[in-house]
C-alpha cells in the first residue's frame, strides 16, 4: 500500500469534516422539529443525531491524523464503519419516530 500524500489526507479530513457539518446541521433541524412538537419521543432522533456528529467529528480527526503519519493501525476500518451504522440507526429512528 503506497503511502498517501499530505493532499489526499488533507482532502479527506476535510471531507469527513463536511459530513460531520452536515450531520450537525441535520441535528440542528431536528431539534427544531422536536421542539415544535413538544419533544416526547420526538427527542429521541435529536439525541441520536447528536452524538453522531459527535462520532462523525472524532473519525474524522483520528483518520486525517492516520493519514498524515501513515500509521498503518490507526487506519482500521472499524471507526468508519461504526459511524456508518450510528447514520443508518439514526436515519431509522427519525422514520420511525418522527
Amino acid at each position: 500500500m503506497s503511502t498517501p500524500d499530505g493532499a489526499q489526507a488533507e482532502r479527506t479530513g476535510l471531507a469527513w469534516r463536511r459530513t460531520a457539518l452536515s450531520s450537525a446541521a441535520c441535528t440542528a433541524l431536528l431539534l427544531h422539529s422536536a421542539a415544535q412538537r413538544l419533544w416526547g419521543f420526538s427527542l429521541v432522533p435529536v439525541l441520536l443525531a447528536a452524538g453522531t456528529s459527535v462520532l462523525l467529528a472524532a473519525v474524522a480527526a483520528r483518520r486525517e491524523r492516520a493519514l498524515r503519519t501513515s500509521e498503518p493501525a490507526a487506519m482500521r476500518p472499524l471507526l468508519p464503519a461504526v459511524a456508518s451504522l450510528a447514520v443508518t440507526v439514526t436515519a431509522a429512528s427519525v422514520v420511525v419516530l418522527h
